[in-house]
């Protein structure tokens, strides 16, 4: 098994051959999906250190991006592991960074999982606005609305986009998640969302559960 803790520091030192040839000889390993899984949680935790060094000034906009890249590509590296065989979509998600808010990071890698676990993901980009979200849910027709932010304002966005889908009147066909650090279970109650994560790995749970 590999050893998480180089892995995430791998990471969070944005070392790319490390990183790629230990992902590598671990998919040629034939590992099982749950040490997949592990392996996808122990690089976000690497993603978390990139984060902190970043708000401590050690990092700038270019190291945050290119740690985005880096792990778009590990999960690129681990999908045979954590499902990415899998043809048949099993649902239909629609993503997008909300109005105000430029981060996409954490939105690519629950893109990215939810791509490996079977779902067909429309990725809307980042600072969209509600009508953005309303337009694309009637034009696609998705089983989840996934709403991603970092910032605090994100969280009004957030709000106005369930308020927009609800007088659209395509509120009741989807389920909303929304994520990022500012959210927790009481802003989700009062953004009208269904439920809340800070963990990409736990937002495709929640989204596999609604679908089967």
């Amino acid at each position: 098994m590999i050893d998480l803790k180089i892995l995430t520091d791998a990471v969070g030192d944005l070392d790319e051959d490390a990183l790629m040839n230990m992902l590598n000889n671990f998919v040629a390993s034939h590992p099982s999906p749950e040490e997949g899984q592990a392996v996808v949680a122990a690089c976000q935790l690497g993603m978390a250190k990139v984060g902190d060094l970043f708000e401590s000034g050690e990092y700038f906009v270019g190291d945050l991006i290119f740690a985005g890249e880096l792990l778009t590509q590990s999960i690129e590296i681990l999908k045979p592991v954590i499902g990415g065989g899998n043809t048949a979509k099993v649902g239909k998600i629609v993503v997008g960074t909300v109005e105000g808010d430029l981060h996409d990071i954490g939105k690519n890698i629950f893109r990215s999982m939810c791509e490996a676990a079977g779902f067909e993901v429309i990725d809307l980009g980042i600072d969209q606005s509600p009508s953005a979200f309303v337009q694309k849910v009637k034009e696609v027709r998705p089983d989840v609305v996934g709403m991603s932010g970092v910032l605090t304002l994100a969280l009004d966005s957030m709000k106005k986009t369930v308020e927009d889908l609800t007088t659209a009147g395509v509120r009741d066909s989807v389920k909303i998640i929304i994520g990022g650090n500012p959210v927790t279970q009481e802003a989700c109650k009062q953004i009208g969302a269904d439920a809340f994560t800070t963990n990409a790995a736990e937002g495709v749970k929640i989204c596999q559960a609604w679908v089967q």
